[in-house]
């Protein structure tokens, strides 16, 4: 009763652990439809079907029955001198027939094989169990992709917005311009600094679109979708220590849940080596008719037989032995690769964590430098207006204005993706 409670109250905290994890429906939506769409996922899942199968056929316990049918021609022909007529003169007497015939229907049941079924279903029930997590497995690649490109199409089209208020103050400058132009209280130079740096801003919009529409296409061929309409960077994690953390992992991760179906998969593979060693016990029985009968060997006669056989192995080089050791080998290799999978995990954790406390408060400063540069733009368009400033001015105050509005955004980005990352890292499924 223990051990159900235990149980119970972990796959509780876990589920509140997911729960606390929020990534808005849109983006759910996305990554269940991609499991449905993207075709490594039916690929995954047909291997659960494979192995169901395998199931089915290592629980067969049924007699093996083979119709047979075979003919010989042998020679020379097996006769002797035999006193076989009235007054005891010899004649050649046939003892095997030179066209041999045989057609019959046999049967073989395994009667004792002391475990082998029973080894060989476990070791198919560890494959179907591996199979289903790898499914799980791919799922929770494939979600942190459609992820990453649902976050990099609403970076994009964020950039985008700031290249748009960018270009609309440098037209409205460039407007300014042309009007003083006419006026002469500007100069030529002035109007093609400014064109200059509209045209270099609006390349960089034309990039940024070729960069939307490639995430688009990446979205549309992970999930067959080829819209987002994301605005924000809303996804929320609860963070925790590297300890916490690397805890959860190893319980919700399927990297580790593979990497134990393996030491699993490795196990039953030793099982089944073991009774290699085992004697076997078969019925067989077998029906028919065949030639080589005395008195007449070729007359094909009805047949029949039945028995028990018993199989012992003696001696064959100690290649059992060295194949348990083999497969011995690969459990401990599978137990080690977990250890060395604690220890990446550990650093990737403490990386993903650093990165969050690093971000979160490079955002912070960038609150004040925004602030100063639109402060700093704001007085160069007046300036200018007023015939104080030049045109010098009013792009440096664009530009960096610009610079910090998409450090911001950079620095938000990245914030989000560490947490993505790390609720990858630590197994936890919010769709």
């Amino acid at each position: 009763m223990k051990k159900i409670f235990i149980i119970t109250t972990t796959v509780l905290l876990a589920n509140a652990s997911f729960g606390q994890v929020q990534a808005n429906s849109e983006l759910k939506g996305l990554i269940n439809q991609s499991f449905g769409y993207f075709p490594a996922i039916k690929e995954a899942s047909n291997n659960v079907v494979t192995a169901q199968r395998k199931i089915d056929i290592a629980q067969i316990k049924l007699p093996e029955v083979n119709g047979n049918a075979s003919y010989e021609y042998v020679k020379p022909k097996i006769e002797i001198p035999f006193p076989m007529g009235p007054n005891g003169e010899l004649q050649n007497f046939q003892f095997a027939p030179v066209h041999n015939g045989n057609a019959n229907v046999s049967a073989e049941y395994t009667l004792f094989d002391f475990g082998r079924i029973k080894a060989d279903v476990e070791k198919a029930k560890s494959d179907l169990q591996y199979a289903k997590d790898n499914v799980d497995y791919n799922k929770d690649q494939l979600a942190y992709q459609v992820a990453n490109i649902y976050y990099n199409i609403v970076y994009i089209q964020k950039a985008l917005a700031i290249e748009d208020s960018v270009l609309t103050y440098l037209n409205e400058n460039k407007r300014v311009i042309e009007s003083k132009l006419k006026n002469g209280d500007a100069i030529k130079i002035d109007l093609l600094n400014i064109q200059a740096s509209i045209d270099e801003d609006q390349n960089r919009k034309i990039d940024l679109n070729n960069q939307l529409q490639k995430q688009l296409n990446l979205l549309a061929y992970t999930t067959g979708s080829q819209t987002a309409t994301g605005t924000s960077f809303d996804f929320v994690l609860p963070l925790k220590d590297v300890d916490g953390a690397l805890a959860e992992a190893q319980a919700n991760n399927l990297e580790f849940v593979l990497a134990k179906d393996k030491i699993t998969q490795s196990q039953r593979d030793v099982d089944v080596v073991k009774l290699d060693d085992k004697p076997k016990v078969n019925l067989n029985a077998s029906t028919g008719y065949k030639n080589g009968y005395v008195p007449n060997v070729n007359e094909l006669r009805f047949n029949y037989q039945a028995g028990i056989s018993l199989k012992v192995p003696i001696y064959n080089g100690n290649k059992t032995k060295k194949q348990v050791l083999l497969a011995q080998s690969t459990v401990r290799q599978n137990e080690l690769h977990i250890d060395a999978m604690n220890n990446n995990y550990k650093k990737d954790i403490a990386q993903a964590l650093s990165d969050i406390r690093t971000f979160e408060t490079s955002i912070q400063n960038t609150v004040t430098q925004i602030e100063q540069t639109r402060t700093a733009q704001q007085i160069a368009s007046s300036r200018f207006m007023n015939g104080t400033g030049t045109n010098l001015d009013i792009t440096n105050a664009s530009g960096n204005y610009q610079r910090a509005l998409l450090t911001q955004l950079q620095y938000t980005y990245k914030l989000c993706m560490a947490k993505v990352d790390l609720a990858r890292i630590m197994g936890y499924r919010y769709w």
